[in-house]
């Protein structure tokens, strides 16, 4: 007898959802649709809002021997996004699935550049000092600092680091001694990139005279500055804003009296 042809309406075994990518990369859609009882072999088209997608320099469909179709975008832009729809039809008929890709904004890479660097300073034995810079890059940078050739990777209740939103950096010193003196590198990284800066900090005792220091640069301080260590023990508005010129930062000619001695 002879054997009646019978043709089925094909369906997906496959199919992606909802994507998110980001600008300028890659992207991938894959889907399946059945073989056995989608006969005769459906064909897959795609479309982007409504409108066919053609082949071109970056919009690529691929079929694999497994049966796995592939739309795939590179470099993705904005125009990609949209609401994609693949078609699986055959003489039997057609089914579909559709799928949203959304294009987020291409990250924006900077490397770390100092807008202040670090300052060679002089404070006298005891007091507190700061040693600080402005530091901006994107995405926002790393820090890590260094005394000599000695990693300062926590804090302490006498040295501790900050930094704000404002890209200022401080390593901050209560109650300084002579071993505090010597040469501190901070350094930012990111993605973008890597940079350095290397100061001096001298500690003198009460009875010395420190060289003739250089007026410091004016900074415009900000509260958030001063938030950050609001708990640390110490006067940081004195400590944040040149124009005080405390005396253990500059020292007049003489002896310095002290309570203590």
């Amino acid at each position: 007898e002879p054997i009646q042809e019978r043709f089925f309406r094909p369906h997906f075994l496959q199919a992606p959802g909802d994507l998110t990518v980001q600008e300028g990369k890659l992207c991938r859609m894959d889907c399946k649709a059945s073989m056995v009882s989608g006969l005769p072999t459906p064909d897959l088209s795609w479309q982007l809002n409504g409108r066919p997608i053609r082949p071109d320099s970056s919009h690529k469909m691929l079929v694999r021997e497994n049966g796995v179709h592939s739309l795939i975008i590179e470099p993705v832009t904005a125009r990609d996004a949209g609401i994609y729809t693949c078609i699986a039809s055959n003489r039997a008929g057609e089914n579909t699935f559709s799928l949203e890709l959304i294009v987020a904004a291409k990250e924006v890479h900077k490397a770390p550049v100092f807008i202040e660097k670090l300052q060679n300073t002089g404070v006298t034995e005891g007091f507190p000092v700061r040693l600080e810079c402005r530091i901006s890059g994107e995405p926002s940078p790393q820090i890590f600092w260094k005394k000599e050739n000695e990693s300062l990777t926590y804090n302490t209740d006498r040295v501790s680091m900050h930094q704000d939103n404002y890209g200022y950096i401080c390593l901050l010193i209560q109650g300084a001694t002579k071993e505090d003196a010597g040469w501190y590198t901070v350094s930012a990284k990111n993605e973008a990139g890597i940079v350095s800066c290397t100061a001096r900090l001298d500690v003198y005792t009460q009875w010395q005279q420190p060289p003739q220091m250089t007026k410091p640069k004016k900074v415009r301080p900000s509260a958030s500055r001063y938030a950050a260590l609001c708990d640390q023990g110490l006067d940081i508005k004195a400590a944040f804003q040149p124009e005080a010129n405390p005396v253990h930062l500059t020292m007049q000619s003489g002896l310095v009296e002290s309570d203590d001695l």
